[in-house]
C-alpha cells in the first residue's frame, strides 16, 4: 500500500477589541486588547483546525461549527480543535507536523509560545516537535499594523493510516 500524504492550509482573522479578553494558541494572555468573534475567537487554533480539516478534505470549521449555532458561541476553541482531532482520527488520519504563524504588531508574544505549543500538542495528542508556532508582525501596515485586528496561518501535513 502507498503511503498517502496530504496537505492543508488554514488562515483566520479576528477583530481586536478594547477589554475584551485575548485567547491565543489556547492560553489566555493579558493585554488591553483581545479578540472578538463568536466563539473566544482564538485565530491560531482556528487556522490549525482549517488547516487539518482541509488536508483531510473534511470542509472547515464553519462547517463543523456554524457561527450561527448558539451551541458554539463564546465556546473554548480547544473544544473544537479536540473535536476536529476526533474527526481526523475516525478517518484515520494522524497528524505529521503543523507549521503556525501569528501576525500581531502587540504584545509581543514570543514568551508565550512555549505555553501555547505545550497546551495545543496535549489537545491534539501530538508532541510539541510536532508543532511549530512563529510570530510576525506587518510592520505597522494594513489592519493588523493599526491594531485593529490579528491573523494566523497554519499549514500541516497529514498521513492516511
Amino acid at each position: 500500500m502507498k503511503m498517502q500524504l496530504r496537505t492543508g492550509i488554514g488562515y483566520d482573522v479576528h477583530q481586536l477589541k478594547d477589554n475584551a479578553p485575548f485567547w491565543l494558541g489556547g492560553i489566555n494572555i493579558e493585554h488591553t486588547k483581545g479578540a472578538v468573534g463568536h466563539s473566544d475567537a482564538d485565530v491560531l487554533i482556528h487556522a490549525i483546525c482549517d488547516a487539518l480539516l482541509g488536508a483531510a478534505n473534511l470542509g472547515d470549521i464553519g462547517t463543523h461549527f456554524s457561527d450561527q449555532d448558539a451551541k458554539y458561541k463564546g465556546i473554548d476553541s480547544k473544544i473544537l480543535l479536540a473535536d476536529v482531532c476526533k474527526l481526523m482520527e475516525s478517518n484515520n488520519y494522524s497528524i505529521v507536523n503543523i507549521d503556525s504563524s501569528i501576525v500581531l504588531e502587540k504584545p509581543k508574544i514570543s514568551s508565550f509560545i512555549s505555553m501555547m505549543k505545550k497546551v495545543l500538542a496535549e489537545t491534539m495528542n501530538i508532541t510539541q516537535d510536532q508543532l511549530s508556532i512563529k510570530a510576525t508582525t506587518s510592520e505597522h501596515m494594513g489592519f493588523v499594523g493599526r491594531e485593529e485586528g490579528i491573523s494566523a496561518f497554519a499549514t500541516t501535513l497529514i498521513i492516511k493510516n
